[in-house]
């Protein structure tokens, strides 16, 4: 297998390597490339659901998402669907997903299925590439915050999804919560120290004022989504991305009205988040 960056800090390409039939020395190297870069882009994969089970199951444990309908194929797969009629899409601006439980996931296998002719990116960003960056008087203030994200104002009974025409491909509004997280965290592979906050789910710093949160968090959001530590991923046939929770975001883009666009995806089991 081979392994190139797609960008100065966001992500990388596995090339000559199908997931389908790969070795376990194979595996261990996926396994390293993905604590090394945080984001793996593939083509040209040969991944029905049963291979996409596999796969994840390989890598970790699979932990079911609380609110999106499952495929037809498994329970353990979640749709990502957008109807040539809806005008909204899911996770059409920057979040991580699952930042809302108390032990966050590990990643998302996300697999192409019905792409749309033109659009439909998925764009990304390097949390601890902006975690580096940052002013150190900066890195100082952050230290010991934690912060609380949510799902109640997405999925709730009054969350933004019920009113849009998404609403009958959701459920789980019993199901919504928070749960407080370090700000800073030591990613538990890789070491390094990574931004953990995100604009589609963190609501505030614990302890603090909303206001007086808002106005730091939109300056961290500002400075992730700087062209530096972004990037965006044009999906073909047979693509598959694998993205690590707990150092990158990511965003559907929603450019492609009138056309469907059908994802698979899979989510690993996390751990506790560790403070900086």
């Amino acid at each position: 297998m081979k392994v190139t960056p797609f960008s100065p800090n966001c992500g990388a390409v596995v090339s000559d390597l199908q997931l389908a039939t790969m070795n376990d020395a194979q595996l261990e190297q996926l396994r390293d490339a993905f604590t090394e870069h945080g984001l793996l882009f593939f083509r040209d994969q040969q991944l029905p659901p049963e291979e996409h089970l596999r796969f994840a199951n390989r890598f970790g444990k699979i932990v079911v998402n609380k609110f999106f309908k499952t495929t037809e194929e498994s329970p353990l797969i979640a749709e990502v669907r957008k109807e040539k009629t809806q005008q909204t899409n899911i996770g059409g601006g920057w979040h991580t997903d699952h930042s809302y439980d108390d032990i966050p996931a590990l990643g998302s296998i996300l697999v192409a299925r019905i792409l749309p002719e033109t659009g439909g990116n998925t764009q990304f960003a390097n949390l601890a590439a902006a975690y580096d960056a940052l002013p150190n008087t900066l890195k100082t203030r952050l230290e010991g915050l934690r912060a609380v994200h949510s799902n109640t104002h997405l999925y709730g009974e009054n969350g933004l999804y019920r009113f849009t025409d998404l609403k009958d491909q959701l459920g789980g509004m019993d199901r919504v919560g928070d749960a407080t997280h370090p700000v800073v965290i030591t990613h538990p592979q890789s070491g390094r120290k990574v931004l953990y906050v995100n604009p589609g789910h963190t609501i505030q710093f614990e302890g603090w004022e909303f206001d007086k949160s808002r106005e730091l968090l939109d300056e961290l959001y500002a400075h992730v989504a700087q062209p530096q530590f972004t990037c965006s991923f044009n999906w073909q046939p047979g693509s598959v991305t694998f993205w690590d929770n707990r150092c990158t975001w990511h965003q559907a883009d929603n450019d492609y009205q009138g056309q469907m666009r059908l994802m698979h995806r899979i989510t690993l089991q996390g751990s506790e988040l560790e403070a900086a």
